[in-house]
């Protein structure tokens, strides 16, 4: 489906005028707790995202993976309970030391952004990100001159935002300053997820290929090791 190119000026006009008084309103609260059990230790004014990684987390290595009997995708050695979602699908692995450490701008934890998508959650607070009639927000680098109704079919790893979030993070982040869209987004279905492709070598050991996006009913999915999922921005209406 189309974007709505025709929306009228007037509807945003106010939802510009509901963003900047929710701004208004946070201006130097910068939110840095998602959940009761997680209260980031830092000693300065920092925005630190809910979903991003610190130090502390450093992923561990995912050498202690095997092929599955009949050559049909890829498993833990010492597989767990809660190593796959309920689809089936390998899940990364990832520590849970949020606030702990340096926070390690541009890296995602996996489980939070799991986490944040599945619940659509703020990706800067971990709160309920911001819904009304148009859809949810979520806050974007600007591509839209990849194709006519940009972002509309999206594949997207980047959790929604609340408003208050989307406003302090344009002011926070120099990337944002610079470029970025703020999108209603109509109807956004989990449709796949991103990871790592896992192929056998020459001499049938696992390696790890390369980073894929895909869907759930992509053939390769079996040997994908999933860190974040991925959802599919439909009916969306940019608004900046």
């Amino acid at each position: 489906m189309r974007s709505d190119r025709n929306r009228s000026n007037g509807v945003r006009a106010r939802e510009q005028t509901y963003l900047r008084s929710i701004a208004a309103s946070l201006l130097g609260k910068l939110v840095t707790t998602a959940t009761p059990q997680a209260t980031p230790q830092r000693d300065s004014s920092l925005l630190v995202p809910y979903v991003t990684a610190w130090s502390a987390e450093e992923s561990p290595t995912a050498t202690d993976l095997v092929a599955l009997p009949g050559n049909c995708g890829i498993a833990y050695r010492n597989e767990i309970a809660g190593d796959r979602d309920e689809r089936g699908i390998l899940l990364a692995r990832a520590r849970n030391a949020r606030g702990h450490g340096k926070p390690r701008f541009g890296a995602v934890h996996a489980a939070r952004q799991r986490h944040a998508m599945r619940n659509l959650l703020c990706q800067v607070c971990g709160t309920t990100a911001d819904t009304n009639d148009e859809g949810t927000l979520w806050l974007l680098q600007d591509h839209r001159t990849d194709w006519p109704d940009w972002p509309n079919r999206m594949g997207c790893t980047e959790p929604p935002v609340c408003a208050g979030c989307a406003t302090l993070s344009i002011r926070s982040c120099p990337a944002l300053r610079k470029t970025h869209a703020l999108v209603r987004v109509g109807h956004a279905p989990l449709a796949g997820v991103h990871g790592t492709l896992w192929v056998r070598s020459p001499i049938g050991a696992l390696k790890s290929s390369h980073s894929v996006l895909v869907r759930f009913d992509d053939p390769l999915l079996p040997w994908v090791l999933a860190s974040h999922l991925v959802r599919e921005l439909q009916q969306t209406t940019l608004l900046t």
